[in-house]
């Protein structure tokens, strides 16, 4: 019965963000020059020499492409407008009296946000994407069980996607402007990811920590499995660093906010 409750904030939120066409037109035309952008500079650098990059040039226009297509689902800076309203605003309190628990509330408003966003402008890029001269196009995963592994890995990389925005709104609950704090976390969320140059091409000791991170639990790992970069047991090392650092971001999270909720104030009330 618990669960109803959470499903029902999921479809709403769902259904509310597929009405938004217009902006999901926009945002497949900005993403598709965009990816064209990053596609023709890495051709120029592989020209150079393409045995002195950690991927091969398909491998790297795959990731490109898959992450054009899935950009709304992991992109750090993609946060829900209301919840911030909510906590800036005082409007918190009414969430306080709903019978839920709020994390798990604005946990599932968040994700299936995300979801909504992905859902209209996936399918579009991906298509049009495979459908693109050789050399330029998304190829297909190496055999099925790297298809399933990438989507495996996409599941857990939402989920971490998710739970530290979660952690973003939960640490505005403790500061009078999220404006500082947001701009700190969003950009290096979005350099550690993988999100401005794959994590292969840092300096291989960079690599190597930012892979422990909990920003590489998210988009880094379902990219790199579908281009084939990693694999075996290194997959099942990532799979399981998603999973270890899932757990800590909720739990973390969900402490956090207990504690700011023992000081909230509400101004005027």
């Amino acid at each position: 019965m618990k669960l109803k409750k959470y499903i029902s904030f999921f479809r709403l939120r769902c259904v509310t963000g597929l009405q938004y066409r217009a902006a999901a037109l926009a945002g497949i035309s900005t993403q598709f020059a965009w990816g064209f952008l990053i596609i023709f500079a890495y051709h120029a650098f592989y020209r150079s020499d393409p045995t002195a990059f950690p991927m091969t040039l398909q491998a790297t226009v795959n990731y490109t492409w898959i992450q054009q297509a899935f950009l709304a689902m992991f992109a750090s800076w993609v946060l829900d407008g209301d919840i911030l309203e909510e906590i800036t605003s005082g409007s918190i309190s009414y969430s306080l009296c709903r019978p839920v628990d709020l994390y798990a509330m604005w946990y599932t408003k968040s994700l299936s946000g995300r979801i909504s966003k992905v859902a209209l402008r996936a399918v579009p890029i991906l298509v049009v994407a495979a459908l693109l001269p050789a050399g330029y196009n998304l190829t297909a995963p190496t055999d099925l069980p790297t298809f399933f592994l990438f989507l495996l890995t996409m599941v857990l990389g939402a989920l971490n996607s998710t739970a530290f925005t979660l952690l973003i709104y939960v640490l505005t609950m403790y500061t009078l402007s999220s404006t500082g704090l947001r701009s700190l976390l969003l950009t290096l969320a979005d350099f550690l990811c993988g999100g401005v140059v794959p994590l292969p091409f840092f300096p291989p000791a960079l690599r190597r920590i930012c892979e422990l991170t909990p920003f590489a639990a998210t988009s880094n790992v379902p990219y790199r499995v579908y281009s084939g970069d990693i694999a075996g047991t290194n997959a099942a090392f990532a799979i399981g660093l998603q999973i270890f650092w899932l757990l800590v971001l909720v739990f973390g999270g969900h402490t956090l906010m207990k504690n700011a909720l023992k000081r909230v104030v509400i101004q005027g009330g």
